[in-house]
């Protein structure tokens, strides 16, 4: 049950949202080798709240330079505006390519590292026919980036498809964070009382949106779970472990975690083509996993009709750009 708080949040800033849209435009329509994988992942803490003076609220890991959260909450209609405002022009002619990356744990930077990479990567590696928009939770980031929740996550997803030809355009959504074994996305930015997100959430968000061709990611713990409710026609699904198995790399002393790495960084630096790159992070994941005697995550797919078809002629004529090297924001110990 969302919160009667979190409610009246999230109207509030969705009355916001949508008089900034309507009174501002929007842009038209117009290999290298692998990487040693991060250390075995710790285990899941979100940090706890703790009262301050003058703020009950306030956790001891609220960095003291940020906005307060009252501040960071009513400034996400603006953040997201200016993030949408902030794409390219599409490239007409030709199905564009549009990334969503949601880092959803700020209690750990190796969320937003993948996120940001993402961004960079698709951007720099793809040419103009592929755009980024990025939701993150990260303590570095709250004056930076629209928050990634619930909310943010159906404005963004409203807001390019405005922008996007829904019937040709290709969107992309990267989800990275913690996952339990109720198939549940860890959303967190303590204090901010931020909604979980379900996989039937998620299917449910997805399908009131217009986008005909959608590659939904999700890398997270038990990802598997996303698959029944985010499969379909022109959809290609990717999960980082099956649904009863977790997956690996995260913690507080990894930059990257193990899918990330091996899709991300690896994979999609060697060839554009999702697929083929998803076939070469499981083996380079198996490979890990066997050496640090895990058990296997198994990472999951699922492709939906015509879904191959219009990624191939999104990538067709496609300039392909260097191989991005992979720099996180922060030096994580090895």
């Amino acid at each position: 049950m969302r919160t009667a708080l979190t409610t009246l949040l999230a109207f509030v800033a969705g009355v916001a949202l949508a008089v900034l849209l309507l009174r501002a435009p929007v842009p038209q329509q117009g290999g290298h080798g692998p990487v040693a994988p991060p250390a075995p992942p710790a285990a899941s803490t979100a940090a706890a709240p703790a009262p301050v003076p003058g703020d009950d609220t306030a956790s001891d890991d609220w960095p003291p330079q940020a906005p307060t959260p009252e501040q960071v909450i009513y400034a996400q209609p603006q953040k997201l505006h200016e993030a949408l405002a902030g794409l390219g022009p599409r490239v007409p002619g030709r199905p564009n390519l549009y990334l969503l990356a949601f880092a959803a744990d700020g209690s750990e930077d190796v969320f937003r590292n993948e996120a940001e990479y993402a961004a960079t990567l698709f951007t720099h590696r793809f040419g103009p026919g592929a755009h980024a928009l990025v939701l993150e939770n990260s303590p570095d980031a709250l004056s930076t980036r629209p928050l990634a929740s619930w909310s943010n996550l159906e404005a963004a997803l409203d807001g390019l498809a405005r922008v996007m030809q829904p019937e040709q355009d290709i969107l992309l959504l990267y989800v990275t964070t913690h996952g339990s074994e109720d198939h549940t996305l860890l959303v967190d930015m303590d204090p901010l009382p931020l909604d979980q997100i379900g996989a039937q959430d998620l299917g449910a968000i997805l399908a009131k949106r217009p986008f005909k061709w959608k590659v939904a990611v999700i890398n997270a713990c038990y990802s598997g779970g996303f698959v029944p409710p985010l499969r379909g026609p022109g959809t290609l699904v990717l999960t980082a472990a099956r649904s009863d198995r977790s997956s690996f790399g995260c913690g507080s002393d990894s930059d990257a975690t193990y899918f990330g790495r091996a899709w991300l960084v690896d994979a999609l630096n060697r060839t554009p083509d999702f697929i083929e790159a998803f076939k070469l992070a499981s083996r380079e994941i198996g490979n890990w996993e066997q050496r640090d005697k895990l058990t296997p995550s198994e990472p999951q797919i699922d492709v939906g009709k015509g879904i191959a078809a219009q990624l191939a002629r999104w990538r067709e004529g496609l300039a392909i750009g260097a191989p991005v090297p992979f720099k996180p924001p922060r030096d994580s110990a090895p």
